[in-house]
C-alpha cells in the first residue's frame, strides 16, 4: 500500500507542477528564482536522462518508454513483495522511484516528450533542466543505494 500511495502522490505533484508551467511560461522561456543558482525554465525533452535517444524517430521512441516503464513497475513491484516488511525505507525509496517513472511516463503518452523545468546553474555551470519526477527517481535510488550500503555493513544479532 505505501508503494502506491507514494507513487500516486509523486506523480499527482509531478504533473501538478508540469501543469502549472505549460499553463504559465512558453517554450524555452527562463525565469529566476534564485539568481545564479535555480531557475525556471521549460524545455521539452524528447528523449531520456541527458537528452539520450532524444533524436530517435517517435514510432521507435515512445514503444521502447511504454516497454521500459512497463519493465521497471513490473521490476519494482516484484521486489517490493519480496522485501520484509520492517523495510520500510526501502518501501518509501522503490515508491519513488515507480512514481517518477510514472510521472514521466504520462508525459511521453500525452505529449510525446518529457516536460523538464528545473534549471540549476552556479556560474558558467549549468545542470541538464529535469522535474519532480526525474528528482523522485534519484532520490529514490539515492535512498536504496543507502540501504544497500547501511544493510551490508549492518550486523545481525543472534
Amino acid at each position: 500500500m505505501m508503494l502506491i500511495g507514494i507513487s500516486m502522490l509523486v506523480v499527482a505533484l509531478d504533473q501538478f507542477t508540469k501543469f502549472l508551467i505549460l499553463q504559465t511560461m512558453k517554450l524555452n522561456e527562463t525565469q529566476s528564482l534564485i539568481s545564479d543558482f535555480i531557475y525556471l525554465t521549460y524545455i521539452q525533452n524528447p528523449g531520456t536522462a541527458f537528452g539520450f535517444m532524444a533524436n530517435m524517430e517517435t514510432f521507435v521512441r515512445i514503444p521502447f518508454f511504454v516497454a521500459i516503464t512497463t519493465a521497471a513497475c513490473f521490476i519494482v513491484y516484484t521486489y517490493q513483495r519480496l522485501i520484509p516488511q520492517e523495510k520500510q525505507f526501502t518501501r518509501v525509496a522503490l515508491g519513488l522511484v515507480l512514481g517518477g517513472a510514472l510521472g514521466n511516463f504520462v508525459d511521453r503518452i500525452l505529449y510525446g516528450k518529457v516536460i523538464d523545468f528545473i534549471d540549476m546553474r552556479y556560474h558558467d555551470f549549468q545542470w541538464y533542466i529535469f522535474n519532480v519526477a526525474d528528482s523522485c527517481i534519484t532520490v529514490g535510488l539515492i535512498f536504496l543505494l543507502i540501504e544497500f550500503i547501511w544493510g551490508a555493513n549492518r550486523k545481525t544479532e543472534p
